[in-house]
């Protein structure tokens, strides 16, 4: 799968880490940067991996800030983005299947690289479940 990974300067170095392991298991991953911990505003890197999810050039994507939170709520101003920030698995498996979440937010202050990536792997390995869950995430934009 092409995985987009985008981050703030707060971010970084969970994202470097996911990187190499989504590369391991055979994931092509296509980073937004920033490339260091040099202060960014993290609007600007959520608006680059928002814009290629949509252009149909990743087929997810996943931000990284502090708390994930400022993430989810720049992504979401995309129409066709449906970002969820998550901090366990269950939360990730939940998303994908009722809200076909496309973009993953992930707190790089409260979570460790071995804890993030068990969130991770659920939210790439989770089909959406449709049925029922459809008509509403329609209702999304």
């Amino acid at each position: 799968m092409k995985v987009g990974l985008a981050s703030d300067h707060a971010g970084v170095a969970l994202k470097q880490d996911l990187s190499q392991q989504l590369g391991k298991l055979g994931n092509e991953t296509l980073d937004f940067g920033p490339r260091d911990e040099t202060s960014v505003d993290y609007p600007d890197y959520a608006s680059l991996l928002c814009r290629s999810l949509l252009r149909g050039e990743i087929a997810r994507g996943i931000l990284i800030c502090g708390t994930g939170l400022g993430m989810a709520m720049a992504a979401n101003r995309f129409p066709g983005i449906r970002a969820a920030p998550c901090a366990t698995a269950e939360l990730a498996r939940l998303t994908r299947l009722h809200n076909n979440a496309n973009v993953l937010c992930l707190g790089a202050r409260f979570l460790k690289p071995e804890t993030a990536w068990p969130v991770v792997e659920q939210f790439l390995r989770t089909d959406f479940e449709g049925g029922r869950h459809q008509a509403r995430v329609e209702k999304l934009g």
